[in-house]
């Protein structure tokens, strides 16, 4: 297990127990006592949790510590995130090469695919792209532009040179709402352009979609519905709504 993926699994841990303890961390993730001593130190400096004498509990005042926007966006339906991530690193194979955008479930996948070899993966999201480096036989190539403002994200269409002489098998990315009439749709319009290119250089688009998210629609379409080769969901998804779809595949996560 890569430490960031542990690290993940110790924050769930705490909002769950509201308490960890070092030893019984490293009885479970079978790691050294100063291995997750040094696990708690860097989550304790990214202001997710404060170390006591032994182990941790959580933040009495995090609004203090740090922005905790981009956390609470990943947070937020986490256990179906993680399940359509896992479920969609079943898509991938050796040798490929795939484009993740810089959303939270986007990087649910890129933890699921730690573990795989020989991919180029291409994406806007520091956090997978630093999760996937951690890998010595993938190769991560990481689109220029600007950073969002409190965020992991680099947004923008300045990577386009990168993205026009890179041909990939597969497009993974998630949005703020997926309708028939839109179809995928963001807040940034700065985003949606840099989608649009990312589906523009792939073979196949695969929509990463909770349950929360069909049926909405935000502002700028990044790619239409007839352009979504597979929409992965969860249990909860609207049946309705996954019976109406044609021509597109429909994968569950559960």
């Amino acid at each position: 297990m890569f430490a960031s993926h542990r690290r993940d699994q110790i924050i769930e841990l705490l909002h769950r127990d509201k308490q960890v303890l070092v030893k019984d961390l490293a009885r479970m993730f079978n790691v050294s006592e100063g291995t997750l001593r040094i696990d708690l130190r860097i989550l304790e400096d990214e202001g997710l949790l404060e170390r006591t004498h032994g182990g941790a509990v959580p933040l009495r005042n995090p609004s203090s510590v740090r922005d905790l926007r981009d956390y609470s966006r990943s947070d937020l339906n986490h256990v179906e995130k993680r399940a359509i991530g896992q479920k969609a690193a079943n898509l991938v194979t050796t040798g490929q090469c795939v484009i993740l955008d810089a959303s939270s479930t986007a990087l649910e996948l890129a933890k699921a695919l730690a573990d795989h070899h020989y991919l180029t993966v291409v994406t806007n999201g520091l956090e997978a792209a630093m999760t996937l480096n951690q890998n010595p036989r993938n190769n991560v190539i990481l689109i220029g532009g600007v950073l969002r403002a409190g965020s992991k994200t680099v947004e923008g269409v300045l990577g386009k040179d990168i993205l026009a002489g890179i041909h990939a098998d597969l497009f993974f990315t998630s949005a703020e709402g997926v309708s028939f009439q839109e179809g995928m749709t963001d807040f940034s319009l700065y985003e949606a352009e840099l989608k649009k290119l990312m589906a523009g250089n792939a073979r196949r688009t695969v929509a990463l979609a909770d349950h929360t998210k069909l049926g909405r629609r935000s502002i700028a379409t990044s790619v239409p519905f007839n352009d979504i080769h597979t929409l992965i969901t969860d249990n909860q998804a609207d049946k309705d709504f996954l019976k109406q779809i044609k021509g597109t595949e429909v994968l569950i996560a559960d």
